[in-house]
């Protein structure tokens, strides 16, 4: 490519600007390819014709630090609009393996890097942009947060590391674009830093400022611990913006095919969280009929100890009336003639006795007929415990299977062709576990319901039973 831009001596007619054209360029569909020194010139060109393109008034044509402010502030439009569209299209969080965001990051780093001034060290000329952007840290103070982040990560050894880690935080930040325009703003500070015809210096490092708002609708979750930012080659990948017509179109019909299975799994996703969800909250219905279950136990036992106690009562009652029974017909025998204050004390506390009695016979029917009432009660919670197990345990079993076919269109996500033909075999299987889902949770409410009336029917039971008693 050494001879792409070769000098003309004299004006020629128009076949021979054709050919000089042709001679210094390369037409890659809009832009112009050029070498000079060690960047690659990409210069945009609004149509194909035999007039050299116009040059603005301020920059002279043959300029070529003039071209590569051109041709990065143009690379950063394509790098920007690129990765905003398909990050819309793919809808979803990015990640630090996200071919254009890593495109746009390196592009950023050449716009940072051109015309930086170098700096004579021991180990010979450093250039980082580093430096720049700690004086974010000064002129705004919410900056201070990411540098601080910055100085912290482990691993990072290099300025030319801090820096690139400094961008992909205030990226996930959105301020990226306020970041820029702050810094652009002061250039006698950057002066310390960049040559006067830079680009930061330059207008078109404010456009770039500009564009940069339009990440603002970007997610980025970047996870930089352990990634090696330190070496990283950055070199631009002109493939992912020269592209032909059939070839997009490809990729265009690829990436709908690859939205649509997205879509499903974002569905399949969706409808696991509400089965997690369903799952969870019979768990905790279940948990509280244990505790239920357990309470009830408890009384159960209670009231097994008040049962024993007044059989007790009445064992012991039962021996002190025929006792004073025995008592006052022996005495009553033994002198017929005895005093009648005497039998009457002693008939007043046989009545006494006696009445005792009924009433601890009246306390034991009545705990003899709530102990039966919890056994029941108790068993018909034990059988409904036992349903609520075995519907959770299908329900996990779906949940599993489901998880599978997540697992499964994550990987057909992946081939996009052959994806495609089984989406409706996952859909209809989607849609029987779902009815079955419904039905399952349809018997759950039915049993819930039943449960409720049997408990009400108990509870009336008792009352009658009471009301009989007294």
């Amino acid at each position: 490519m050494s001879d792409l831009t070769p000098q003309s001596d004299a004006p020629t007619p128009t076949t021979d600007k054709i050919t000089q054209a042709a001679r210094e360029t390369i037409y890659l569909c809009n832009f112009r390819v050029s070498v000079d020194g060690e960047w690659l010139c990409l210069r945009e060109l609004n149509d194909i014709s035999l007039t050299p393109d116009p040059e603005p008034a301020h920059e002279d044509p043959k300029d070529p630090i003039a071209i590569e402010r051109l041709n990065l502030m143009n690379m950063a439009k394509l790098s920007i609009k690129g990765l905003i569209e398909s990050a819309l299209n793919l809808g979803r969080t990015l990640d630090s393996d996200y071919a254009p965001l890593q495109q746009f990051f390196v592009v950023m780093e050449h716009c940072l890097k051109h015309g930086l001034k170098s700096k004579k060290t021991f180990l010979g000329q450093n250039k980082s942009f580093w430096g720049p952007l700690e004086l974010v840290e000064k002129l705004t103070p919410e900056a201070g947060e990411i540098t601080a982040s910055v100085k912290d990560l482990p691993g990072l050894k290099t300025p030319l590391g801090r820096g690139r880690a400094w961008l992909r935080l205030a990226l996930m930040q959105k301020k990226l674009s306020d970041y820029m325009k702050t810094i652009i703003n002061r250039k006698d500070l950057l002066s310390e830093f960049y040559e006067p015809n830079a680009l930061m210096m330059e207008e078109e490092g404010a456009v770039i400022a500009g564009l940069l708002v339009g990440l603002n609708v970007i997610d980025a979750n970047l996870c930089m611990k352990g990634e090696d930012l330190d070496s990283q080659v950055g070199v631009i990948d002109f493939s992912m913006y020269l592209k032909d017509g059939a070839h997009s179109s490809k990729s265009t019909e690829g990436d709908g095919q690859i939205t649509a299975i997205l879509d499903q799994k974002n569905y399949v996703e969706e409808l696991n969280r509400h089965l997690s969800a369903s799952v969870n909250n019979l768990q905790a219905k279940v948990d509280a009929l244990e505790k239920s279950n357990t309470k009830l136990t408890e009384e159960l036992a209670v009231a097994n100890n008040r049962i024993i106690t007044l059989q007790e009562d009445l064992e012991r009652v039962k021996e002190e009336s025929s006792y004073f029974v025995e008592s006052s017909r022996k005495a009553s025998r033994a002198d017929g003639t005895a005093n009648g204050q005497v039998l009457g004390e002693t008939r007043k506390q046989l009545k006494e006795e006696t009445q005792l009695r009924l009433d601890v016979e009246k306390e034991l029917e009545v705990q003899i007929g709530m102990k039966q009432e919890m056994e029941l009660s108790m068993k018909m919670l034990e059988k409904d415990i036992c349903e609520k197990h075995d519907a959770l345990v299908e329900l996990r079993q779906q949940l599993d299977e489901l998880r599978t076919l997540n697992h499964e269109l994550s990987v057909k996500s992946q081939s996009s062709e052959t994806g495609a033909k089984q989406k409706s075999d996952i859909i209809s299987r989607l849609e029987e576990k779902t009815n079955q889902m419904g039905s399952i949770i349809k018997q759950l409410e039915s049993s819930e319901n039943d449960m409720a009336k049997q408990a009400r029917s108990l509870n009336t039971a008792a009352g009658k039973l009471l009301q009989r008693q007294q």
